[in-house]
């Protein structure tokens, strides 16, 4: 092959390879988001503006891919079309997720204190120094908006012994990967904290056993450090244990 027919064939690729480098990058900056907040690179709210600026990147990347693709489809370049194909894909990828996380947040209230008893909910005590001074309840207003947005989430009432429950919480908090904090049989109360694998947000949670004749009572609380939505986290944290201790 000769000079002008590499040149030739590069030209044809150059669109593609450029839409190719543009969406893996949006690839990178979307992890990078994360994990940098997580390694303490930069605070959460600078992670989540990397996020959204990952997502418009991502959507660049995909219509500059659209675009190399009708051009290799006309003129019949398979290669090109292919490698536009898979930076279209790659670039939605990018594009797609942060999206959708921004649609699903809009379907959940805008709290992150969550807990089964919402008149009297567990509090933290051996978490309270790590939780910097942060409200100790959400007050009558989060737990308005919990009611309407988690109804389900009720105290679980198991026919054991307090004591026997009390090992079963602990055993279930240790199998969901929960630091544990404190474990305090004769107030049935234990405290652990929880870390999000991508941005690394710490949860703290209390789970706290009252002895109700021959029966126990369980409540549970999670909470968020930072922010004001969750996107249904600390909720799904708690369906997660009390699924798992009414088995």
């Amino acid at each position: 092959m000769d000079s002008s027919s590499r040149a030739t064939g590069t030209s044809r690729l150059l669109l593609p390879i450029i839409a190719t480098a543009c969406s893996l990058l949006a690839i990178l900056v979307l992890a990078s988001s994360g994990f940098g907040t997580r390694f303490g690179f930069w605070q959460f709210r600078t992670g989540f503006a990397i996020l959204k600026w990952s997502a418009f990147l991502g959507l660049a990347a995909a219509l500059l891919a659209l675009i190399a693709g009708s051009v290799a489809c006309k003129k019949k370049q398979a290669i090109a079309a292919a490698l536009s194909l898979c930076a279209f894909l790659i670039g939605m990828s990018a594009f797609g997720l942060p999206y959708s996380w921004k649609l699903k947040a809009q379907q959940y209230p805008r709290i992150h204190d969550i807990s089964t008893d919402l008149d009297h909910p567990p509090q933290f005590v051996a978490v309270l120094p790590l939780r910097q001074g942060l409200p100790e309840s959400g007050g009558a207003a989060v737990a308005a908006q919990q009611l309407k947005g988690y109804p389900d989430l009720k105290t679980l009432v198991l026919s054991v012994p307090m004591l026997q429950a009390f090992q079963s919480a602990l055993d279930t908090a240790r199998e969901m990967g929960w630091q544990i904090v404190a474990q305090v049989p004769a107030e049935g109360r234990i405290e652990a904290t929880d870390t999000t694998f991508w941005f690394g947000f710490k949860d703290d949670i209390v789970i706290r056993i009252y002895p109700a004749g021959g029966r126990s009572l369980i409540d549970i609380r999670s909470v968020s450090r930072v922010g004001v939505s969750d996107v249904g986290t600390n909720a799904k944290r708690i369906r997660g244990f009390l699924a798992k201790m009414s088995h």
